[in-house]
């Protein structure tokens, strides 16, 4: 793969809730996405494991799709395993091993991060990046998978603070 055909995507999205309760909604959104964002989320199923642990493997359907490439390719479901949970620094690794966006990228990999910021209940830093290679040079960045990210994001945060 020529080095143009594989990239990295980061964001860093401040929110209004606590690391811990926000930390909570993330390692429980195969019960909380489809009931909080059904607009985003058909279904989340623990297709191995218990959905939170190392080795665990969850099917992901999407209500409407995401639009993953210029064109109009759409994401109704993907794959997803874990494979790296640290409680205490409340991050997790993750990559996509089937489904429609692997039509698009041979890998997408990703690590996510929540970060307090100052004292416990004065918000959290919520980090995300990924590294993907693409399957084919005409494959466009995935800025609307980041987009979609940051969104999910703003709209738990909405949702751990109503709750």
């Amino acid at each position: 793969m020529a080095p143009s055909d594989v990239g990295k995507l980061h964001v860093e999205v401040e929110v209004k809730s606590p690391a811990d309760k926000f930390w909570v909604s993330l390692r429980d959104s195969t019960e909380v996405f489809p009931k909080a964002f059904p607009h985003d989320y058909k279904s989340i199923d623990v297709l191995e494991g218990d959905g939170k642990a190392v080795g665990s493997v969850r099917l992901i359907t999407y209500s409407e799709g995401i639009y993953a490439c210029i064109g109009s390719p759409i994401v109704k479901v993907s794959k997803e395993t874990i494979d790296m949970v640290d409680e205490a620094n409340k991050a997790v690794a993750y990559q996509v091993i089937d489904g429609d966006l692997l039509k698009y990228y041979q890998s997408f990999k990703c690590i996510l991060t929540v970060i307090p910021k100052g004292a416990e209940g004065e918000g959290s830093l919520v980090k995300w990046s990924c590294e993907y290679e693409k399957a084919h040079e005409q494959v466009p960045e995935p800025s609307i998978i980041k987009d979609f990210a940051v969104k999910n994001f703003k709209e738990l945060d909405d949702y751990v603070l109503a709750h």
